[in-house]
């Protein structure tokens, strides 16, 4: 009762500050926010059916799916002046494992996860069972609501930049005009670690910042962290074509080689990836800057 009542005190209170700010709620039903000339929009949902889940094989082209997929949760923002929109979900970052295809991971416990299934029916890991995905979101001109002044067509382009995201500006007491977590799909391979794909936003009166994360932990033998931020600050409501910025940042380590750095080894001790993340070796960085050009 008590934590009930925490909660919808906090509730409350980002209310009256959103609506302090000049921002309001998205309509019963919706969860999300309409502020600053940007509508940013999460969905939860079940995992799929089996019949979903064949209808997702066939049209993605394989014969596995991790153990949970939210093929229904979605997180979207939309700036409704240029009708950009940048959306996360399932099926997209599924594409990227599957078009990226990275070699199955090598474990002790592969013996054993051959009987996945049932006993009788070997199955050949000779896929990417972690599910690691390069996807960093997708993105797209709304032209359905697209209200530049002149009628031509609008592209998107992500180009190299000098400029990073301030994540020490990001930690300045500011409040949260809306926050969310959204989990894309999610397996815990077969007891033996964790691989799992969730997007978190939030909203401040100053900008919105996002984290896409790609966890991945193979007990005993590897960790590997893909992480995608955005950020974009709140300069001119009116201006049609907003700075979005984007970090994608892959790190990865052996448990082995963390143990030769005298980092310790235990599984339990990596439950949370961002207490681990800064010790795993970047294998690449590339900053980047959205363009929207007619």
């Amino acid at each position: 009762m008590a934590e009930r009542k925490a909660e919808d005190g906090a509730g409350d209170a980002e209310e009256r500050d959103l609506k302090a700010a000049g921002g309001e709620r998205l309509p019963e039903g919706r969860s999300g926010v309409r502020f600053k000339g940007w509508v940013i929009e999460s969905c939860k949902r079940f995992i799929l059916n089996s019949a979903e889940r064949e209808e997702w094989e066939q049209r993605l082209g394989t014969s596995h799916l991790p153990e949970m997929v939210f093929g229904e949760n979605s997180l979207c923002l939309l700036h409704e002046k240029s009708g950009f929109k940048i959306h996360f979900n399932a099926f997209d970052a599924l594409e990227g494992w599957k078009r990226e295809s990275l070699p199955p991971v090598e474990v002790p416990a592969a013996a054993k996860w051959k009987f996945r299934c049932k006993p009788s029916q070997q199955v050949i890991l000779d896929y990417d069972y972690t599910f690691t995905t390069p996807y960093c979101g997708s993105e797209k001109i709304d032209q359905g609501i697209k209200v530049l002044s002149d009628d031509s067509q609008c592209q998107l382009t992500w180009e190299d930049c000098n400029e990073q995201i301030d994540l020490v500006a990001l930690g300045a007491k500011e409040p949260i005009l809306f926050y969310d977590e959204v989990v894309l799909y999610e397996d815990e391979l077969a007891d033996n670690g964790v691989s799992l794909l969730t997007v978190k936003v939030r909203v401040m009166p100053s900008s919105w910042f996002l984290l896409l994360r790609f966890w991945l932990r193979v007990d005993g033998v590897l960790m590997r962290l893909r992480d995608t931020r955005m950020f974009c600050a709140f300069v001119n409501e009116d201006d049609a074509t907003p700075t979005v910025l984007r970090e994608n940042c892959w790190r990865e380590a052996t448990f082995q080689g963390l143990s030769l750095k005298g980092i310790p080894s235990e599984c339990v001790a990596y439950s949370d990836p961002s207490e681990i993340s800064q010790k795993l070796p970047i294998i690449s960085h590339e900053k980047q800057c959205l363009k929207i050009s007619r």
